[in-house]
């Protein structure tokens, strides 16, 4: 029987790339807005980094939260519109190439790909920072005073966890949805109790918020130096919420569905993670005690002496639920990108990394290698640890670079008066209307300022030697270097969506 083209749907956004369906669409308005929610996984980011943050600035460095949310949340704006218009695999990878150019496109896949790679060893070695807290039995490698013991088990626990995350995503988009919506349920009903009991438990008001209380002091540039290093900590943990856009190929009614799954992760993310940050200086019974600025202490050890008895324990259970759901959402989001980029032979092996398995629907190959490729990074932590923190600060760099591909462009389009396609407010979809220019303005001038400050030569961030200090430049120069030469040479020669996964001519579809 002949299939008329009127009757294919038109929801997908597919059409505009010419790729045909390929993934089980079967993920769900909560399923989405928890992939966002997990990648940004306020439990893991703030209890993770909290430490660097007031180490460095004390508790004014929480002024911080509201000004990368703000920066953020004009990004996300400018997401929504595009998730509206576009909800594919490897969002941010196609939305560059549809908005800018081929190698535009492929620079910030690039970017995007490696960075996430590098960010699932980063979230997994979190494992090690809350584990052992719960049961000695986790310190597998010694006793945790050993040189490497802390580095060592950190690696195996992390390999662990990589495995279970690599199984997970190569078996089931539904088991994936399934655990991460399960974790995320769990971890936004912890992270609102965290909340509410530090703030049960306060013992100063929030003019602590107001002083310097000293830091800053004898440092060029003061306490505005001291400021721009700390919100480091803030700007590592607002991102990923392009996820649920990534994810839009097995999202139900995604051009729908998307755009709201990021508004609603970076709304809840801001809102209880800023109050858990608040609430814990409020509560903390000794700002002077340097255990809080530090990474064996931190925002753990404040819980652990707010929280009575058994209560302590149940809510670090919690925590290491949320590393699970964030280390298993960024490994998701890489393998989109990874197949996304594979499917349009943007990658080499590109027909083998953009198999999908035909009875799972799932693109197993990318899980397999980004999961090998993530343990091995993990390597690198025994031996070499700095050099690790190097990395992954790098790769949150990477990120916000990618992001600025995007808006970029679509500021261009702006200027043309090519965006927002006409078909969105016809189609009851969202779009910023006359907002839009201004807040792509906002977006693009945070990428650049984030950027700068995220990349600036800082021995207190990135440590010595020279390479080290100038990281930034040095590692992302090498791999974008490396990576365009492999493009330039071969990459853009055959570039295109693969035979496999082209879409259908509508001329095609009559008989």
């Amino acid at each position: 029987m002949a299939v008329q083209a009127e009757d294919m749907p038109n929801e997908s956004g597919m059409e505009d790339f010419g790729y045909k369906e390929s993934l089980d669409r079967s993920i769900g308005k909560f399923a989405s807005f928890a992939a966002g929610v997990s990648y940004i996984s306020i439990l893991t980011g703030t209890f993770q980094l909290f430490y660097f943050g007031f180490g460095t600035a004390g508790p004014a460095y929480l002024w911080s939260w509201p000004l990368v949310f703000v920066g953020q949340m004009a990004v996300a704006l400018c997401f929504m519109e595009l998730a509206a218009k576009y909800p594919v695999a490897g969002s941010v990878y196609n939305w560059s190439k549809t908005l800018g150019s081929k190698v535009v496109g492929w620079s910030s896949g690039w970017l995007m790909l490696t960075a996430s790679i590098v960010t699932l060893s980063a979230v997994v070695l979190a494992l090690q920072l809350n584990l052992p807290r719960l049961w000695s039995g986790f310190q597998i490698i010694g006793d945790g005073t050993g040189a490497h013991d802390f580095a060592a088990n950190a690696v195996v626990l992390g390999t662990i966890w990589i495995v279970f995350t690599t199984a997970v995503n190569a078996w089931s988009v539904k088991l994936m949805a399934l655990i991460n919506s399960s974790g995320v349920f769990v971890e936004l009903i912890a992270a609102v109790l965290i909340a509410i009991i530090l703030a049960a438990n306060m013992t100063r008001g929030p003019g602590v918020f107001f002083s310097t209380h000293g830091y800053g002091a004898g440092e060029t540039g003061g306490y505005l130096s001291a400021f721009l290093i700390a919100s480091l900590a803030s700007g590592y943990v607002m991102y990923g919420f392009d996820t649920a856009s990534s994810l839009g190929e097995e999202t139900v009614e995604p051009r729908r569905t998307a755009p709201k799954a990021i508004l609603r992760a970076i709304l809840a993310s801001f809102v209880i993670g800023g109050a858990i940050l608040v609430f814990a200086i409020m509560a903390a019974p000794d700002l002077n005690d340097p255990k809080i600025g530090s990474s064996d202490g931190s925002l753990q050890y404040i819980v652990e002496q707010v929280m009575w008895g058994p209560l302590g324990t149940i809510f670090l259970v919690c925590i290491v639920i949320a590393v699970t759901v964030c280390s298993l959402a960024v490994h998701t989001a890489a393998i989109r990108l990874m197949f996304a980029m594979a499917r349009d032979n943007a990658l080499p092996f590109g027909e083998h990394l953009a198999k999908v398995h035909p009875k799972h629907q799932t693109p197993v190959v990318p899980a397999v290698v980004i999961g090998v490729l993530a343990a091995l990074i993990l390597v690198v932590n025994i031996g070499q640890p700095h050099i690790f923190t190097v990395l992954t600060s790098i790769a949150i760099i990477m990120i916000y670079l990618a992001y600025l591909m995007v808006t970029g462009p679509l500021l261009k389009k702006r200027f043309q008066g090519k965006w927002p396609p006409p078909d969105l407010k016809a189609g009851g979809y969202f779009t910023m209307g006359k907002w839009g220019m201004l807040v792509n303005i906002v977006a693009v001038g945070w990428g650049i300022g984030m950027a700068i400050n995220l990349a600036w030569p800082r021995e207190a961030v990135y440590g010595t030697p020279w390479y080290n200090t100038w990281g930034a430049f040095v590692y992302i120069g090498a791999i974008l270097g490396l990576g365009l030469l492999w493009y330039g040479l071969k990459g853009r020669h055959h570039l295109g969506t693969l035979a496999s996964h082209a879409a259908v001519a509508k001329s095609d579809l009559r008989e």
